[in-house]
């Protein structure tokens, strides 16, 4: 399943030190294999104090867990050399290839298909004016969507 409400947080300058370290506790704390998929978008955009925190939160709580297989995802703008969070998670890093919009559609519709005899609100998917999942594509990244 897709993330949900709780299990995302996207970052800005404003983003404080608490709300990163919540998500950092919620994905790879104890009783965190709810399999649940934890993020953290424009992470990128993090001020420098808070950055420290999530690295330090993060190795903190990976040594001291018994976690094998947490789920937590970093979302950066690939162009942001100067985030810390991008030197820090460095050895993370995962490069997607680059898909065409066409390659996008196929993969999801053969991904989200509503199983036969589901309630009602999953019928949504089946209907392109109803979807409940939008994805906004832009040659220049942060400009207002």
């Amino acid at each position: 399943p897709l993330p949900s409400y709780d299990e995302v947080l996207v970052c800005s300058p404003d983003t404080g030190e608490e709300e990163v370290e919540l998500l950092v506790r919620r994905a790879i704390s104890p009783g965190s294999q709810d399999q649940k998929i934890y993020c953290l978008l424009g992470a990128d955009k993090l001020i420098y104090k808070v950055s420290k925190q999530l690295e330090s939160h993060f190795f903190r709580l990976v040594q001291s867990s018994s976690i094998p297989n947490y789920r937590f995802l970093i979302f950066c703008n690939a162009q942001a050399d100067s985030s810390y969070v991008i030197t820090a998670f460095d050895a993370y890093k995962v490069t997607f290839p680059d898909y065409s919009e066409t390659e996008i559609q196929t993969y999801l519709k053969t991904q989200l298909q509503v199983p036969s005899g589901t309630a009602p609100v999953a019928q949504a998917f089946e209907k392109l004016h109803q979807q409940n999942v939008k994805f906004v594509f832009s040659e220049r990244a942060g400009m207002g969507k």
